[in-house]
């Protein structure tokens, strides 16, 4: 797993350590939607049962994934198509996605990259998709080149060359580095984790898409 550019450090001296800590605590609350108790996660769309189920098929090649006792409402993530026009991942909802952050510089993430394509083209459809989105600094002129030499046919581009969708997930605990797969049910929570590769092809990735899209 690789380390992204860091973020640009902001002073937090002024507010001592007390404060900061207040701070992070009030700015995670405020990602996740559960400040005011439990609305934002009676939003989401997986079931107790959905979660279980994902937990029993984390094994084998995806034995790393973390699932959460509890749907977790995600921060209003966005980046940028292939044309450079913003898209969010509300433009995703009614369907379970596989959401990747990967960058060209990212040894685990290239390697994962065909798995991430064939998964799409095994399970992709009406109900699941898989969203790759690069986090290369700049031109997107890099990462496009790289899936096109890697036969990556049926992933759509996207990318984020801020960075700022991974500092919103690092933010709520999510992003340590790259990659960061992130599997999200259909009203846009977080059902599964994984910081770091994985065979998303394999047998035992697609029992874990069959438990997220069981219901």
């Amino acid at each position: 797993m690789s380390e992204p550019s860091p973020a640009p450090r902001r002073s937090w001296l002024r507010f001592g350590v007390p404060g900061v800590l207040a701070l992070t605590g009030v700015a995670a609350l405020a990602l996740y939607g559960i400040g005011g108790g439990d609305k934002a996660e009676a939003a989401c769309a997986a079931s107790p049962a959905t979660l279980r189920a994902l937990k029993q098929a984390a094994t084998g090649e995806v034995a790393a994934v973390v699932t959460p006792d509890r749907p977790r409402p995600l921060p209003a993530l966005a980046f940028r198509d292939a044309d450079g026009a913003e898209v969010g991942l509300d433009r995703f909802r009614g369907k379970v996605v596989l959401l990747n952050l990967w960058a060209t510089w990212c040894a685990p993430c290239r390697k994962e990259m065909p798995a991430l394509d064939e998964l799409k083209g095994v399970r992709g459809g009406d109900r699941f998709d898989v969203v790759a989105v690069s986090m290369d600094l700049g031109s997107a002129d890099k990462p496009k080149a790289f899936l096109k030499e890697t036969g990556v046919e049926r992933l759509a581009f996207y990318a984020d060359p801020t960075n700022k969708a991974f500092r919103d997930l690092r933010a709520v605990g999510r992003g340590a580095g790259l990659p960061t797969t992130l599997l999200i049910d259909e009203a846009g929570c977080e059902i599964a984790y994984l910081p770091g590769p994985a065979e998303w092809a394999s047998p035992d990735a697609l029992k874990l898409i069959d438990a997220a899209l069981a219901e």
